[in-house]
């Protein structure tokens, strides 16, 4: 259906959104006008082909933030090597202030950020986790962190 928030399979329905985040290398400020419209124009077929979706997106001059609703079989390692992929190829060779910047090597750094985000905050889940009955009362819930810290202290459960 479509506007359908969730992405629904066989046996599934999910919603998996990523706020990605990636800079340049050397953080150099290239990421301005037609550059930042090309990169951007080039971001959204990828996404299409490998059945992601941009929800919002920011080009700054040296970083890149990307909301993207993605689908369950894609690890968000693959993700970004899909987002970050190419595009610095084939940018420096349609745009030559940045093939003279880089002279060839790779327009982004290494590494990457990556947060899930979601309709429901880490504590509701939790409290979801914590408020679930068993009708004999037989299963019970446990926290490692306060197991940690229970352990730590020479407290017992």
């Amino acid at each position: 259906m479509p506007g359908d928030r969730y992405r629904r399979g066989a046996h599934t329905v999910l919603e998996l959104k990523y706020h990605f985040v990636w800079k340049t290398k050397y953080s150099y400020k290239v990421l301005r006008g037609d550059v930042a419209l090309r990169l951007r124009e080039l971001i959204r077929p990828i996404c299409t082909e490998k059945g992601m979706a941009v929800v919002k997106g920011n080009i700054r001059p040296h970083h890149i933030h990307l909301l993207v609703n993605a689908p369950a079989y894609l690890s968000p390692a693959k993700r970004a090597h899909y987002l970050k992929g190419r595009r610095s190829d084939r940018l420096q060779r349609e745009c030559p202030e940045l093939r003279k910047r880089y002279g060839g090597s790779p327009l982004w750094s290494k590494g990457y950020f990556c947060a899930t985000v979601g309709a429901v905050t880490e504590k509701q889940v939790q409290d979801s986790i914590e408020n679930q009955t068993d009708e004999n009362g037989s299963f019970q819930v446990w926290d490692e962190t306060r197991e940690k810290n229970d352990e730590s202290s020479g407290e017992e459960g």
